[in-house]
């Protein structure tokens, strides 16, 4: 049986625990159980060892096979981090009841572009919790790798899921990919050599083409 290694792409489902409760799936049944919408719960195209999925779940892949059940037990530093300080900020209450919230203790919002837990209201502060809800947790995730994805074509589109989030048209001719798209183009220059390391293709984007001005007589 072939063994898992460094670049390698894999389909993988997997589920993740903190204190014995399910906090990430890519499985449907999990889903379920945490009573979200398992409609678009799919099991994830990764690369290994490219940071594409959690640090310590991420280094436990090389060297496992295909169609087998594993474990792994993550520290919080290989995992969603340490508790930062720093993370837990203080507002005025008016911030909030100008909008017409009415904050709480455990309650979510949304504030800097952050989801942040409300800790305390009191005095006419209310005191935030910008930290990952996970950070500073053990956890553990069981996982089973599904297949090796040898497909150029889904190689390159599991790497745009996870860095474009979105999918560009592209072609592959004598092992380079073009995308078709120029707005990319800059994002291509700066990432391609990554994406070159990972696969052991050359990338490039089409350069918008100039109209050419009629010649004056």
């Amino acid at each position: 049986m072939t063994k898992i290694k460094k670049n390698d792409f894999i389909e993988i489902e997997f589920t993740g625990l903190a204190n014995n409760e399910i906090f990430d799936t890519t499985n449907k049944k999990d889903a379920e159980e945490m009573g979200i919408d398992a409609k678009n719960i799919k099991p994830l195209t990764i690369s290994v060892g490219n940071q594409m999925i959690l640090q310590g779940l991420d280094e436990d892949l090389e060297g496992k096979e295909t169609g087998k059940e594993y474990s792994v037990h993550i520290m919080p530093e290989k995992a969603f981090g340490k508790r930062d300080p720093s993370m837990i900020k203080t507002y005025g209450l008016s911030h909030f009841t100008k909008q017409n919230i009415n904050p709480y203790p455990g309650m979510a919002l949304q504030l800097d572009n952050t989801i942040a837990k409300v800790l305390s209201v009191n005095g006419g502060r209310v005191t935030m919790d910008f930290n990952n809800p996970i950070a500073g947790k053990e956890v553990d995730y069981k996982y089973k790798i599904n297949k090796i994805i040898t497909e150029d074509k889904e190689k390159i589109n599991a790497l745009q899921d996870f860095f474009f989030k979105q999918r560009f048209d592209f072609e592959i001719k004598d092992k380079k990919v073009i995308f078709k798209d120029e707005k990319i183009k800059q994002f291509i220059d700066m990432i391609g050599p990554k994406f070159s390391e990972i696969t052991g293709l050359e990338f490039t984007a089409e350069e918008k083409k100039e109209d050419k001005k009629p010649e004056k007589k």
